[in-house]
């Protein structure tokens, strides 16, 4: 097991102008730890990883494994191994030949070789497989070969690089969570790209959120959902994604149709002093809920219902200010209302309510 450290480092590809792929990335990963890093394409995720695992350079500071300066170490001496989104598997070997091949490499004797394999296969349920060649496994098999290659290492860290990629939806809910559970079993330190926040936010003790390079906030999954510290994050975490809309302030806060959603103190005058006559009002889609006509409320026009059981996703449109926005609210999956019809919405909790600059992106107030 190993704490992780990039300082300041940096991947800048040469082109006009330069392309900073990983522009000055602070951050520890503790020994143990599972972390995500997470983000769309072209954020600098992949590369960050590839950093540590010496297959990118590292332009601008330094990375480190337990205190030890690993930036211009070869890969094979940096204690690491990686799992990729192909597997790359070598096709003329069993099961146990891949998995035991790097051990091969490094002269193990045959029969530690033997025994960390038969060790890996029983934690993988691939011990009936170890005589198989990987063209008669399922894709899901391939990839527990790829990850029991890793762990007949005993790295100090393991890295993962999108391995589910390739695997069908119910396969990936499966496999998530074997690895996550293996994880907590092997107590190794592992750093996971992918770009499914969903999978992100179920398999992270600490997520990363990554964009155009920069880090925009690392932390546990809850804080992510509950506390994004910019309109990115919002947006960015959460499945539907957040209710994202510039909406002008009053006294008494944000105007939405004819529903005014109350702002704290501390939001109201950090906006008063920026100068904003409007702000980015965040709203997650459990946080509206639909009401009897009458009193203060929003109108939402009924585009498209996602029944999903017992909860449903309304899809519509309301008025914010003179621009028509979409919005998204989960409602009883038993009683969704129909398509085409008007509803009301009314703020279920005002705590719930996320507040940025429309100028800068940032949260304002707690």
């Amino acid at each position: 097991m190993a704490v992780v450290s990039y300082r300041s480092a940096s991947r800048v590809f040469p082109s006009t102008p330069p392309v900073r792929a990983v522009d000055n990335l602070d951050l520890d990963i503790t020994d143990g730890e599972f972390l995500v890093l997470v983000g769309p394409s072209g954020s600098g995720k992949s590369t960050a990883l590839r950093m540590l695992a010496g297959l990118e350079d590292v332009d601008e500071g330094s990375i480190f494994i337990d205190e030890r300066d690993v930036t211009a170490v070869p890969p094979k001496d940096r204690d690491i191994a990686m799992v990729f989104q192909s597997y790359a598997l070598y096709p003329h070997m069993t099961v146990a030949e891949n998995m035991g091949f790097a051990l091969k490499l490094k002269r193990v004797n045959k029969s530690e070789v033997a025994k960390r394999v038969r060790h890996a296969a029983e934690l993988l349920d691939l011990t009936a497989y170890l005589d198989r060649k990987p063209k008669a496994l399922s894709g899901g098999q391939r990839q527990r070969v790829a990850m029991g290659r890793a762990i007949v290492r005993e790295p100090a860290v393991f890295l993962m690089d999108e391995p589910l990629s390739n695997l069908d939806a119910k396969l990936r809910v499966e496999t998530r969570a074997n690895i996550a559970a293996l994880q907590n079993r092997l107590g190794t330190t592992t750093i996971y790209v992918t770009h499914d926040q969903v999978e992100a936010m179920t398999m992270g003790h600490r997520v990363a959120v990554l964009k155009d390079g920069l880090l925009q906030q690392c932390d546990t999954p809850r804080v992510l959902y509950e506390r994004p510290l910019n309109s990115f994050v919002a947006g960015f975490i959460g499945s539907p994604s957040m209710n994202l809309h510039d909406a002008p302030l009053s006294a008494q806060g944000a105007q939405l149709d004819g529903l005014t959603v109350p702002l704290p103190r501390a939001t109201l005058e950090a906006a008063r002093q920026e100068g904003l006559s409007s702000v980015t009002v965040g709203l997650r889609p459990e946080a509206l809920r639909l009401v009897e006509p009458g009193g203060e409320s929003a109108k939402l026009s009924v585009e498209l219902v996602e029944e999903l059981g017992a909860d449903a996703y309304v899809h519509g449109s309301i008025q914010v200010g003179d621009q028509t926005a979409r919005l998204i609210v989960r409602v009883d999956g038993r009683r969704p209302p129909q398509l085409g019809e008007t509803v009301q919405l009314r703020l279920d909790d005002p705590e719930q309510v996320h507040v940025f600059s429309p100028e800068t992106g940032l949260r304002l107030g707690p």
